[in-house]
Parts: C-alpha cells; sequence; structure tokens
C-alpha cells in the first residue's frame, strides 16, 4: 500500500514580494505530489492567497524606515508592540488548526511561527531561503568590511528567525565556503516567466527605485534610455520624461523590459539580482542602508564581475557602470543554471529525507507509549 501523501505546512515571509514569488514556486511543484498547507504574513499572503489552495494569514515581522534606512531598535520596537496585539489570538486559532491536521514536515521561507511550531512538536523542519546564507556560511573581510557589526547582527537575526532546521537550502549565485553542516547551496529559483524569456540586449536600463531624486538625476546625465519600476503611487502608463520611461507595476512588460535591457540598476535585493544573473544582465547594486544582506549580496556581485556596488547612484557611478557592460556582460557568459530543476530535486529528497525520519519517530513514540501501557497493565 503506498504512503499517504506528505502534510507539508509551508511558511512564507511577508516583507517584500521575493519569498512569495520564490515560494509559490516550490510549492506549486510540491502541490503535485503532497498536501500543502501555507502560512503567510504581510504581501505574502496578499500575493499567495488568490495563487494557491490554502493559504492562511499570521503575524509576521516588518522593517521600519526613515529615508531610505533600516531603524534596527524601531523595528524591534515595532514588532514587539505588534506582537502584543495580534499574536496571542492569532497564534492559539493557528496552533489549534494545525495540530488538529498534524504536518509530516514543516518547511519555511524565513518565516518564524511555522519554526516555532515545527520546534514545540519535534516536527521536522527545512529551511529554503537566501538569507541564511549570513549564517550558514564563511564571508571574508572583504565582504564584510567595515560593517562588522551590521554583520553580526544581520548574522543573528538570521540565525534566531530559523534555528534548528532538520536541512537548510540557501538559494544563491555565489558560492562562500560552508561554516556550519546540515546545510546545502542550491541556484536561486526564479520566476517561470523568466525561464521562459529569451535574453536579447536592448539598448536601455531597467531601473528599480521608489523615485530617489539624486538617482533620477544621475539617470537624466547618461545617454541610454531607462526604464523606471517601483515607484511609488508610480503610473498607470509609461510617462516619458527625456530618456526617463516611468512604467505601471506590470510582471509581463518588466520581464519584458528586464529580458531586452542592456543592464540593471537596482539595490540589493536577492530576487531581482538573480533574475538579472539568469538572463546574463550587469547589475549596478545600490544596497539599502543597513541592510547587510544586501550590502553582501552587491559585494559578491562586484566580486564575480557580474556588476559594480555603489552606496548612491551619482553621475560618476552610473557613468562607471555604463563604460564596463561589455566587460560585466562577458563574466555574466559563464553563468549556468537550468531552470529550477537542480534546487527543486534537492527540496524533494530533502523533502522525502524528513519525512521518512518523522514517520519512523512516530512509530518509535507508538511503540514505547504501547510498551508503558503494557507495563502498567
Amino acid at each position: 500500500m503506498p504512503d499517504a501523501p506528505t502534510r507539508v505546512l509551508y511558511g512564507v515571509n511577508g516583507e517584500g514580494m521575493g519569498h512569495a514569488t520564490r515560494s509559490e514556486v516550490v510549492i506549486g511543484a510540491l502541490l503535485e505530489r503532497h498536501d500543502v498547507r501555507v502560512v503567510a504574513s504581510g504581501a505574502a499572503f496578499r500575493h499567495l492567497r488568490d495563487r494557491l489552495p490554502r493559504v492562511d494569514e499570521i503575524f509576521g515581522p516588518s522593517f521600519a524606515m526613515q529615508e531610505g534606512e533600516i531603524q534596527r531598535w524601531a523595528t524591534v520596537r515595532q514588532n514587539v508592540d505588534s506582537a502584543v496585539h495580534e499574536l496571542p489570538d492569532t497564534v492559539r486559532r493557528w496552533i489549534a488548526d494545525v495540530d488538529e491536521w498534524q504536518p509530516d514536515v514543516v518547511v519555511t521561507d524565513f518565516e518564524p511561527l511555522s519554526g516555532v511550531y515545527a520546534r514545540s512538536t519535534k516536527t521536522p523542519l527545512i529551511a529554503v531561503d537566501n538569507i541564511n546564507m549570513l549564517d550558514r556560511c564563511h564571508h571574508d573581510d572583504e565582504i564584510v568590511g567595515a560593517e562588522r557589526q551590521d554583520y553580526l547582527l544581520a548574522r543573528a537575526v538570521a540565525h534566531q528567525m530559523v534555528p534548528g532546521a532538520f536541512h537548510y537550502l540557501v538559494t544563491t549565485f555565489f558560492e562562500p565556503p560552508l561554516c556550519r553542516g546540515g546545510t546545502t547551496l542550491v541556484p536561486p529559483i526564479v520566476r517561470p516567466e523568466v525561464i521562459a524569456a529569451k535574453p536579447e540586449a536592448g539598448e536601455h536600463l531597467v531601473v528599480y527605485s521608489s523615485g530617489d531624486p539624486q538617482l533620477l538625476e544621475a539617470l537624466r546625465s547618461i545617454e541610454l534610455p531607462c526604464h523606471v519600476y517601483g515607484m511609488r503611487g508610480g503610473p498607470d502608463e509609461v510617462e516619458t520624461d527625456g530618456n526617463l520611461e516611468f512604467r505601471p507595476r506590470s510582471s509581463e512588460g518588466f520581464v519584458e523590459s528586464l529580458r531586452t535591457a542592456r543592464g540593471v540598476v537596482a539595490g540589493g535585493g536577492f530576487s531581482l539580482m538573480s533574475e538579472a544573473v539568469y538572463l546574463g544582465k550587469p547589475i549596478l547594486a545600490v544596497p539599502l542602508q543597513g541592510q547587510f544582506e544586501q550590502l553582501m549580496n552587491a559585494r559578491y556581485v562586484q566580486r564575480l564581475g557580474y556588476g559594480a556596488c555603489a552606496t548612491a547612484v551619482t553621475p560618476e557611478a552610473l557613468s562607471g557602470f555604463v563604460g564596463r557592460l561589455d566587460e560585466f556582460g562577458s563574466a555574466l557568459e559563464g553563468y549556468r543554471q537550468d531552470g529550477n530543476r537542480r534546487t527543486l530535486e534537492v527540496v524533494s529528497d530533502q523533502l522525502g529525507r524528513a519525512t521518512a525520519a518523522n514517520r519512523r519517530a512516530r512509530r518509535g513514540a507508538r511503540r514505547r507509549l504501547r510498551g508503558r501501557q503494557r507495563q502498567g497493565a
């Protein structure tokens, strides 16, 4: 008699869209063979609830921002205040429901409460994300730089968010040495529409920006057209201002712009970086201040020769980047990734291992219980 489908609880962090789009790909693959329930917060919940069979909303952390910089202690206060008001009732209802279902395995994309559930019930936990790169790998002095305190804080947060997993799958296009066991580095998970895109070298830059005036002024100093996405309250249709084209939010339109771009100007977010690398597009990365994970990503991009890292987009930084586009493009020609095949294979393999371990543990617990009952009789 074949085994029943594995019951998978999948937690998705709601801060930013990278967690949601990556998890959607993995969950879609798991649903072909397994029973999957999703718990998510914030933007991830709003994105996934209409795309997947079952998605429950739960409290999740968010970042306090001021003038483009993460305010560390304000972030802590903000999440503690939210937790005091939202956490108890939300978690009680959620735990009762999940306990009745009794998952075989918990998978988390940096979502902490699903990890708490896994540890409290001794259910195997699998972490699938890029942020655990901070804690599971060694980063040398050139990557850490003068921001060692930011690095140590970021590493500590990463460790505390998802401790004690059965296995860590770290998605990455760079491969520093591992410093902890139970970890596998796997290629980034990219959206199907990006995999389907056939890259061409056009004349424009893709720019992802909230509308920073300094950046926009720098972009006006070059001759290349720029497709600008991501502005808060952006236009409903294309608006042209000199060489700048302000474009509305559109997944299809963005992928087409990226497919035909000469290069990308953006922050240090991993998802857009990994899509640019996949399509062979050079990157000028401007990490968000106070966000060491973005700075780390940007410095590895620069080390690999895939682009440049800058603290701000100035006319000098931009012209230097544009002048080296061919050089960066040549380096990117050496990057190889076969869609999501390798990563999904590793997810499936670790899921099978974790399920088998959990079922063995449950059978052992039942035998011990029966033994105690016989002794008591």
